[in-house]
């Protein structure tokens, strides 16, 4: 009896697991058909992004972002008068920053490719989960500011945890919650995503709020244009060469001394 018992238990939880795979993916796949559809999403070959960063300063930044298939992110932001720059080409991330006194380009860290490499999936951090190494549990219902939403836990290859939070009604992802690290030192944030829009028959979200727990105000970056498409050359992405130093000096050519006047 006690055997049969643990077998129908065994059985039950087997299931239950199961199921709550199958919601997930259920719930994946109406997202993706809510976007515009899989097929759709990956046929894209690239992407420029325009817009507007405002911080909770109240200090504006325009903003390109360009995307292209391959894992490749470039983003260029102006602020007080100078262009910054961070870029990964699917293997190596560098960024130039004039406004931290950073002129030339130099290697991203570590947690910054983390976050190059996440900003460069330009099908989004659930399609195509399983072959990216990802996993996802469908952990139940919440209510995102009034909207209730299906809450996804999504644990990635590398070990980070994302919490994803899809719109019970529209399907589309409104929330993502998760931790990250900043120059070795690990941050609660969210991003909250609105004013979906559809492009070439690809929905995209137009307003896109970042906070860090702890932090004051936050980001709202404002989306003016998308292009899907965008002719993008490679060498966009790939870390340009440093410019060779100045010499200190330069060498005087050797003057002949004057002849001495004659006798």
């Amino acid at each position: 009896m006690i055997r049969k018992t643990f077998a129908w238990l065994l059985v039950a939880g087997l299931t239950g697991a199961a199921v709550q795979a199958q919601t997930a993916d259920e719930i994946i796949n109406k997202h993706l058909q809510a976007r515009g559809g899989k097929d759709k999403i990956k046929a894209v070959q690239s992407e420029r992004i325009t817009g507007k960063m405002v911080m909770g300063q109240g200090m504006e930044a325009p903003i390109t972002m360009e995307l292209a298939r391959g894992n490749k992110m470039r983003m260029e932001f102006t602020l007080q008068g100078m262009t910054g720059v961070q870029a990964y080409d699917g293997k190596a991330g560098w960024s130039v920053m004039p406004f931290m006194g950073k002129t030339e380009p130099e290697k991203m860290s570590d947690d910054d490719i983390k976050q190059a490499e996440d900003q460069a999936d330009m099908d989004g951090l659930l399609v195509d989960y399983k072959e990216k190494g990802h996993q996802v549990e469908y952990v139940g219902k919440e209510d995102v500011e009034g909207t209730p939403a299906y809450k996804l836990k999504v644990t990635k290859k590398n070990g980070d945890v994302v919490n994803v939070y899809i719109d019970a009604e529209s399907y589309m992802n409104i929330k993502e919650a998760g931790k990250v690290k900043v120059r070795g030192q690990e941050i609660e944030g969210q991003t909250t995503f609105g004013d979906f829009k559809t492009v070439d028959g690809l929905v995209f979200p137009f307003s896109i709020e970042q906070k860090a727990q702890g932090a004051p105000g936050g980001m709202v970056i404002s989306i003016s244009k998308v292009e899907v498409n965008p002719a993008l050359d490679a060498s966009r992405f790939a870390m340009p060469a440093a410019k060779p130093a100045a010499a200190a000096g330069s060498e005087k050519k050797d003057e002949k001394a004057p002849a001495p006047p004659k006798p």
